[in-house]
């Protein structure tokens, strides 16, 4: 792997049903539907979901603990007179005050005029960067600003991180032998699963009690063969226990690439709401809609690239200085946790959008195509 770029698998449990929705009404099963992969029609997390709600944890993790150690904006501003010209240099030379937290991310120069309006979107673009910190928008020094990206009248960053979309690699389905997580050869191939056979159409492959020549088994309302037993071994998910929970090879069901989209959108969460008259407490005459969700349950998989971009501090000497891959990498890391009670996506405040991460640094043998060999990344 290249020393330029980190690459960091991701694995996400939903422990809610998850709704992230496309901005509009349909007319058909539901009306509030959410967002799909255009060719494969499965539902999944876009990455700039991912990416806005993480850089608002980031936010929230580094306030938490630094807030009542940042020191007053007029201190910064009038270090040292004007011996030192840029922000950047004055904040590298103030040293917190003599009040650095002890966290090296949190520590990062910049972050002593971190904001929690440097998260969303930026109300003041059209600043100069060495007058953000006054403004109400991006600061543009902080490690959230640089890792994430922002823009200014004068210049325009990047980042340093780049999310991709979660998609669905084992998605819960009701059976008569109970709940079971359907995937396929592909999807497990892209996780590092290689010797998985795919079933022929129209049949499956799952670990089923009994002897009989002719097995079948219901995937939600479809009734279909075992084609025979997979070759998942325990070692195989491994990678994809979340706290208390982990997938058996018993849970796992193999279907067709061709059935997969349709099972799942079969099968996900439908929810039927109706807006209240706040005078009368009772329900709105005409204000019935459904909402469909991917279920609680349903296990993601994704991947986060952290770029190291320190040879743009001598192209441009107003992003000095700039983050180490690992200061990204330990704030995303300390950062997950408000998935597990804030969520992603919309209705959280109705029983929506929690997820549990796992994050797992990607080694050269993965990208040279041999078998995987994972391990988790600052667990």
């Amino acid at each position: 792997m290249s020393d330029v770029v980190k690459d960091l698998k991701i694995y996400a449990m939903a422990t809610d049903p998850i709704y992230i929705g496309t901005g509009g009404y349909t007319i058909g099963r539901v009306d509030n539907t959410i967002v799909r992969d255009p060719i494969t029609n499965v539902p999944k997390i876009p990455g700039s979901s991912l990416a806005g709600t993480w850089r608002y944890y980031v936010v929230l993790e580094a306030l938490k603990d630094i807030k009542d150690k940042q020191p007053n904006w007029d201190d910064i501003k009038n270090h040292n007179g004007d011996t030192l010209k840029t922000i950047g240099e004055k904040l590298e030379n103030y040293n917190w005050n003599n009040n650095k937290p002890s966290t090296p991310w949190k520590a990062f120069s910049g972050n002593q005029i971190i904001k929690i309006k440097c998260a969303g979107q930026d109300d003041a673009p059209q600043v100069p960067l060495e007058k953000a910190p006054e403004s109400t928008g991006h600061c543009g020094h902080c490690i959230v600003c640089k890792g994430f990206g922002f823009s200014k009248k004068d210049i325009s960053w990047q980042g340093q991180i780049f999310f991709s979309d979660l998609n669905i690699l084992f998605f819960p389905v009701f059976t008569m032998k109970g709940t079971k997580w359907i995937t396929t050869a592909s999807r497990l191939r892209e996780v590092g699963v290689n010797s998985i056979e795919e079933p022929s159409d129209k049949k499956i492959k799952a670990i089923v009690e009994g002897s009989e020549d002719n097995k079948y088994l219901n995937l939600g309302w479809l009734y279909l063969e075992v084609e025979g037993s997979h070759n998942i071994e325990k070692d195989d998910s491994k990678s994809l226990k979340f706290n208390n929970f982990e997938l058996e090879p018993e849970d796992i069901i193999i279907v067709p690439e061709n059935l997969f989209p349709h099972i799942v959108n079969s099968n996900l969460e439908v929810r039927t709401s109706v807006s209240i008259d706040p005078i009368t407490g009772a329900a709105k005459e005409g204000a019935l809609f459904t909402s469909e969700a991917i279920p609680r349950g349903t296990i993601f998989y994704g991947s986060i690239r952290i770029f190291d971009k320190k040879n743009f501090e001598d192209l441009e000497s107003k992003l000095k200085p700039l983050p180490d891959v690992s200061l990204l990498e330990q704030a995303l890391e300390d950062s997950k946790h408000f998935y597990e009670t804030l969520g992603i996506g919309g209705m959280t405040t109705r029983g929506f959008g929690r997820l549990k991460i796992n994050m797992k640094e990607c080694f050269e043998s993965e990208t040279n195509g041999g078998d995987r060999d994972e391990q988790p990344a600052n667990q």
